[in-house]
């Protein structure tokens, strides 16, 4: 390809580069190199020609996906919709950029809520995480539950604006197309808000050292950042294992005639 029109070496920030793939992918929907109906090249294509992970060609899909310019179907790829969105690409904040800020943040309000937090909002935190444990059947009623955990340590700091910030990444994670897309996509792999990562945090918060309560609640963020990437992970291996299965069913059916 022409690398004036894209190029990673360009001193760009990586997570910046699933939007910069998008956009060349959107330039060529545009265009007609990728016609409606037609099907975009498969993530490891994407992948080696742009010279990125495949964690950030799938990102670039999901971007295309959320502004209605592509059809994602299980087991095949992903297909160029009629009058699908605009000749402009759009981005909103992704699931990654999101846990990554709240992994800078919340870390640090860990560290401070430790030398802050009350004995009351302490004996309140394990009613929550139980409550994560017993709504892991409702994802959403579990999702609230887990917003809670994270403003109440929030709101243990003692500081307005730490409570502010946690609070907007979440409005964000419930608002942003991109971030809804995505955990929509981890629930669909059955990953759940983990109790045993809460748990950790908990006890950090119990021996009010601010040193372990940061750590925790980056190792426990980190997952998040994990599961995340499992979820697009599963949902590729899904398709590839449908078109085996297709693959499959029809040469039984060749062999059959």
């Amino acid at each position: 390809m022409d690398h004036t029109e894209f190029d990673m070496r360009a001193g760009r920030a990586p997570e910046r580069l699933y939007r910069e793939v998008a956009r060349v992918l959107t330039q060529r929907i545009t265009d007609g190199t990728y016609p409606v109906g037609g099907r975009l090249p498969p993530e490891r294509e994407i992948s080696a020609e742009f010279n990125v992970s495949r964690p950030t060609a799938r990102e670039a899909i999901i971007a295309l996906e959320v502004q209605g310019l592509v059809d994602v179907r299980i087991g095949s790829g992903a297909y160029v919709k009629p009058s699908g969105g605009s000749n402009v690409a759009r981005f909103d904040v992704s699931a990654f950029e999101l846990t990554e800020a709240r992994l800078l943040i919340e870390s640090e309000a860990a560290a401070l809520a430790a030398v802050n937090i009350s004995a009351e909002e302490l004996e309140e935190l394990p009613r929550i995480v139980t409550a994560i444990e017993r709504e892991g059947g409702d994802p959403v009623v579990a999702e609230a539950a887990d917003r809670e955990f994270h403003l109440l340590i929030a709101g243990a700091t003692r500081n307005a604006a730490v409570l502010h910030s946690v609070r907007s990444l979440w409005d964000l994670r419930q608002t942003s197309p991109e971030c809804v897309l995505l955990h929509a996509k981890a629930r669909t792999a059955k990953v759940k808000p983990v109790v045993e990562e809460h748990m950790l945090i908990v006890e950090a918060l119990r021996t009010r050292d601010p040193a372990r309560a940061r750590s925790t609640m980056r190792a426990h963020l980190g997952a998040v950042i994990e599961h995340l990437l499992f979820s697009t992970e599963e949902e590729a291996i899904q398709r590839v294992k449908k078109a085996a299965q297709d693959t499959r069913a029809r040469f039984a059916r060749a062999v059959a005639m």
